[in-house]
């Protein structure tokens, strides 16, 4: 992947392929009078309308330079937009775009055009590699990455200082030893781990990558029971959980919403987390320190990385015009706008390289290093819905008190291929 992302580094770069990337393909003429529906995500958290001025911007500048277009913008909550776009669609009342969390339901069932229908070269090679790999559906691309983020491992930094911790944990030693520390001085969450239902199957994951394996092998077919994952969860249930070190509420029933807003109390050690945690917490007066996850020894092999997508619906058949204004949409100024206002990564590899580079973004700096080698979860299989809920349910029954993380792996693992068999 990181030869990938270099090799298109320097192809973007001697082509001059830049924040010009789109706005010349479509014409009046080619249009004629076409209306595009899209439904977006709203990712206000503060109940304000910033996502529908980003979108009433982007429009705007579009349609002044292709008259014959016009986008309408229906702008939905992130409870509500996966379900209403499931429900245009099994209407017959498809969008002609939409920006949701998951495409690989529609993709398989041939509702979507692939990247390759819809963008220009340069803009289909701008992508980052592991979002172009995250985003495919049997080898071929239909989720386009509207935005990303990475993780890493947060600290209290005033309570690292009252345990003496001169230095974050680089493996797993030194993060439990640091855990040890942090009990010590009475830390009512020396390491926050969310294996509650809401979001444990992201929390799940980085630990296995922290381990040395994953959800998939190379052949992208699960391996949940691997050797390797059984492992970490025996070292989570021995080394922190039977130690007393993830505080009074036990795992599997700790949501990471929960977790997030004590740390924004200053209540935990330590956790992982994502960009918009960060801006909480400081805000609240917590001194937040961050870095890469710590792995089994050392460095994690790779970060996790999440994106969410965007895609055009074929139902319509515009498929000229929405190509069109995607291209538009992963300009680098349109890009690098969304993702600042959002404390979010962006997905091309153009963007990266000006985010990279730019004082303003320093708070995203350490995010935006993990991107190029992370690994996402298998949102391309149609079967990750139904495999990232047993997981939620079931993963945290693998650290308590006279469970066997092999026999609670394993049986995630047997309905895992169940429901694989069944793609």
């Amino acid at each position: 992947m990181q030869r990938r992302f270099i090799g298109l580094t320097a192809t973007i770069a001697a082509l001059g392929l830049t924040a010009g990337l789109s706005g010349c393909g479509l014409t009046e003429s080619a249009a004629g009078d076409v209306t595009l529906r899209l439904v977006a995500a709203d990712y206000d958290l503060n109940g304000g309308d910033t996502t529908k001025k980003y979108w009433d911007g982007v429009t705007a500048a579009y349609e002044a330079k292709h008259p014959g277009v016009q986008v309408e913008v229906q702008i939905e909550s992130w409870n509500d937009v996966d379900r209403k776009v499931a429900e245009m669609v099994k209407a017959g009342q498809a969008p002609d775009i939409a920006q949701i969390g998951a495409y690989a339901d529609y993709a398989a069932a041939g509702q979507l055009y692939s990247a390759d229908e819809l963008l220009s070269i340069p803009v289909q090679a701008n992508f980052l590699a592991p979002l172009v790999t995250a985003g495919e559906n049997k080898r071929t691309q239909y989720g386009l990455p509207f935005a990303a983020s990475t993780r890493l491992l947060f600290f209290n930094q005033d309570l690292f200082d009252k345990a003496g911790i001169s230095e974050p944990p680089a493996d797993w030693d030194e993060l439990a030893a640091a855990a040890k520390k942090l009990k010590a001085k009475d830390v009512k969450y020396p390491f926050a781990l969310p294996l509650g239902p809401e979001e444990a199957q992201a929390e799940t994951m980085m630990w296995l990558l922290s381990g040395g394996d994953g959800y998939t092998d190379g052949s992208d077919r699960y391996r949940i029971d691997s050797e390797q994952n059984v492992k970490t969860f025996e070292w989570l249930k021995t080394e922190l959980v039977q130690k007393d070190l993830t505080g009074p509420v036990a795992p599997g029933k700790l949501n990471r919403k929960d977790a997030f807003a004590a740390f924004s109390r200053g209540e935990v050690g330590m956790l992982n987390g994502h960009p918009s945690l960060m801006q909480e917490a400081q805000k609240k007066g917590v001194k937040v320190g961050k870095v890469a996850l710590p792995g089994a020894d050392g460095k994690s092999r790779a970060s996790m990385g999440v994106a969410d997508w965007i895609m055009g619906f074929k139902q319509n058949g515009h498929r000229q015009q929405i190509g069109d204004f995607l291209d538009f949409v992963f300009s680098d100024e349109n890009v690098l706008k969304f993702a600042g206002d959002n404390d979010l990564l962006p997905p091309t590899v153009s963007a990266y390289s000006r985010m990279e580079n730019d004082p303003e973004h320093k708070d995203l700096h350490e995010f935006l290093a993990e991107l190029p080698n992370s690994q996402l979860p298998p949102v391309g299989k149609t079967s990750w819905a139904q495999v990232s809920d047993t997981i939620k349910q079931n993963i945290g029954k693998a650290v308590t008190p006279g469970a066997k993380p092999a026999d609670v792996l394993g049986g995630i693992a047997r309905k895992a291929t169940a429901a694989e068999s069944a793609e």
